[in-house]
């Protein structure tokens, strides 16, 4: 892991217009622009013929030729080569039409490094992102046909609710020689009906994208399993000629609504029940959150630990069965990304992010290099070697002493920043992959005039949350015992922020600016000795209090905010606190190392027995079949999970018995759900022998 990048300004050296139709018949003039990141000089690529290993009839190479052919991931850092930050144009060259030919490129460290555009003729034809420690690109040298687009990206949630607008936003790009000025857009959701809409006002040439919002959002009217299907028609009033790459696919979960209960715990007294503590690795939990896919109800814990090794996770995989699974995670760079986290929050698209409570996650500072981290929630991918810098998604590094962390929408994440006591809107949009380093295409915002106080001794957490509904972002000021409220919706960013000194970050980001003209308000000044978590549902705001373990209950549903009770749980030590699935609330105790669940008096949960007698699952243990025989319908989907919570196997049958070959699973203890198309679900645990 290298410490505080060599900043250079960003360049763009390119060579004269070329004249075409200098190369003889059969071959087209081509080049390739080549883009470094914040390490140029750890890059070296070769042109080459197709098939061609490096250093093989080399047609041009280019970078650092230090690192050459067997560089990669030799962390050498020898200068040279290309600059930072820097977009080369190379060539031309003219190259055999039709003909295959392969870009080789090499980064020293391992991490990613160089982003390449081909032209052939001044036409965009091909564009590739280099990860990891190198890779091998091909193009054709040919030109692309006139009229070629397709769905490259979705901002779409993955997971949503029944009854809420889900939105369809992304990323369309054009392949092709004319430029596009119109096209339709078009989504269909599970072999329902074509939703069309003619977008225009652009203007993209070959190799550009173009930002879309279909203007026709989608209500899901059940929940479950959804597939939606993203597609461009109609391009300049025409059709698309290579129709093969025109779909995306993304498969969705609609979740049933979460019960608001709240209320409840307000007469009668409530029944603490202690789930997990160190035996189960609790190890000084700050925050928790659920899986986006409430169904799993798989929580997510994460621990402080220690500054020098960094924070780790938890994992309880369907925390309410009688067997408790789960599962302890470190990233193997935790030490950096996760040091000290405050605050955990789940994002909407199979990603979430944490907030390093550490000044500087270098611990060498000043200056303070640390920020919100952004993680994958694959088991396969989280906390797995990966690149150079562990498994991190992305990270940006504008706010030291973070106290917690709060998803907003996609990629974009609130925290507060407790050593100058701002909120920031950190937007990290498209994340450079694991292991990666390239953080220039953020957004960071930052909201000043707050005046959060965190605690002197760096423990007791200032989470913040925010009202997806209202737009509401509510956030605890610990140090002066009250709580904020800022409407997201207001303010216009452009000034330049003071912090750092100078106002310049420690890498270049797309934009980094002060918001000014915003709406916020304090809401809460009295009875909170040390506020600590907060949540929301509906018009319910609750605030925990690390001092007494209390949960304060507030009406948020008109002004002034006004307190309804309190939830006594006899607990000093929560801090992070998060309403459930099924609508209880679940806390972290830091003192304690406990994760527990609040039942309201009287609460009970459980499948009646009409309801464990629907499903029968046979042979018990299995080693080649597994039959699921549901009493009185089909199911949408049948899933089995293993010990981790990763999907293993699915299955959506047309009758109500399905048959599932688990002859090449592995043996082990599973989850078998069936998932019902009125929303509830059915589980058991099986095991698979060998």
């Amino acid at each position: 892991m290298r410490t505080l990048p060599f900043l250079a300004g960003t360049a763009l050296l390119t060579l004269p217009l070329i004249s075409f139709g200098q190369c003889p018949p059969g071959e087209v003039e081509v080049t390739i622009a080549a883009t470094t990141d914040n390490y140029g000089y750890e890059v070296y690529w070769e042109l080459l013929p197709s098939g061609n290993a490096c250093g093989n009839g080399t047609l041009f190479s280019g970078g650092n030729n230090a690192v050459g052919c067997n560089g990669a991931g030799a962390q050498n850092q020898t200068p040279g080569g290309y600059l930072n930050n820097t977009t080369y144009t190379e060539g031309p060259w003219c190259l055999t039409l039709g003909a295959s030919y392969d870009i080789f490129w090499a980064d020293d460290w391992g991490d990613g490094g160089l982003m390449f555009e081909v032209y052939v003729n001044g036409i965009s034809t091909a564009q590739f992102t280099g990860t990891g420690a190198g890779q091998t690109f091909t193009f054709v040298a040919e030109l692309p046909p006139d009229r070629d687009m397709a769905v490259t990206k979705s901002f779409s949630p993955l997971y949503a609710f029944e009854g809420e607008d889900v939105t369809f936003t992304g990323e369309v790009k054009s392949f092709g020689a004319v430029p596009v000025t119109s096209f339709d857009l078009n989504y269909q959701v599970t072999g329902g009906p074509v939703v069309t809409a003619t977008l225009n006002g652009m203007n993209l040439n070959a190799g550009e994208t173009w930002n879309f919002t279909h203007p026709t959002p989608w209500t899901p009217a059940g929940n479950g399993p959804f597939e939606v299907t993203l597609w461009c028609t109609n391009i300049n009033g025409g059709s698309d000629l290579v129709p093969g790459n025109d779909e995306l696919m993304l498969d969705m979960v609609i979740n049933a609504p979460i019960p608001n209960i709240i209320d409840d715990y307000l007469s009668g007294t409530p029944v603490i029940v202690n789930v997990a503590g160190v035996d189960e690795d609790l190890l000084v939990p700050r925050d928790l959150d659920f899986h986006p896919d409430l169904a799993r109800n798989e929580v997510w814990v994460i621990n402080k630990e220690t500054e020098n090794s960094g924070g780790s996770t938890v994992t309880f995989y369907d925390a309410t069965a009688p067997d408790l699974v789960f599962e302890y995670r470190k990233d193997g760079n935790a030490w950096h990304f996760m040091s000290l986290p405050t605050g955990i929050a789940m994002g909407d698209n199979n990603n979430f992010a944490t907030s390093p409570g550490v000044f500087d996650a270098n611990h060498n500072g000043p200056p303070p290099f640390t920020g919100p981290s952004l993680w994958s929630c694959d088991t396969a991918v989280y906390a797995r070697p990966s690149g150079g810098n562990g498994s991190h998604l992305d990270m940006l590094h504008v706010n030291p002493e973070c106290q917690g962390i709060a998803h907003e929408a996609a990629n974009v994440y609130w925290v507060t920043d407790g050593f100058n006591g701002d909120v920031t809107r950190n937007d990290f949009q498209d994340d450079h992959g694991p292991g990666n380093d390239d953080h220039t295409d953020a957004i960071i915002r930052r909201y000043t005039g707050f005046s959060i106080t965190k605690d002197p001794n760096d423990h007791i957490v200032s989470h913040l949350v925010l009202d997806k509904a209202t737009n509401w972002l509510y956030v605890v000021d610990h140090g002066a015992d009250r709580v904020m409220r800022l409407d997201i919706t207001t303010g216009t960013p452009g000034g330049t922020p003071t912090w750092p000194p100078g106002g310049n970050p420690y890498e270049p980001y797309v934009e980094y600016s002060v918001v000014n003209g915003y709406t916020w308000e304090e809401v809460i000044n009295t009875g909170l000795v040390e506020p600590a978590g907060i949540d929301v549902i509906g018009d319910r705001l609750l605030v925990s209090d690390h001092a007494n373990g209390d949960i304060i209950v507030y009406d948020i549903s008109g002004a002034p905010v006004t307190e309804l009770g309190r939830i006594v749980t006899n607990s000093p030590g929560i801090m992070g606190i998060k309403v459930g699935p099924d609508g209880r609330i679940w806390a972290v105790n830091a003192s304690t190392n406990n994760l527990i669940v609040i039942d309201p008096d009287g609460f009970s949960v459980g499948l009646e027995e009409s309801a464990i007698d629907a499903m029968r699952v046979y042979p018990n243990p299995a080693n080649e079949q597994l039959v699921v025989m549901l009493e009185n319908e089909a199911p949408q989907r049948i899933e089995l999970l293993d010990a981790t919570g990763r999907l293993a196997l699915t299955q959506r049958p047309n009758t109500a018995q399905a048959t599932l070959d688990v002859q090449a699973l592995p043996a082990g203890t599973y989850v078998l759900r069936a998932l019902l198309r009125d929303g509830s679900m059915l589980q058991e645990r099986v095991v698979i022998a060998r």
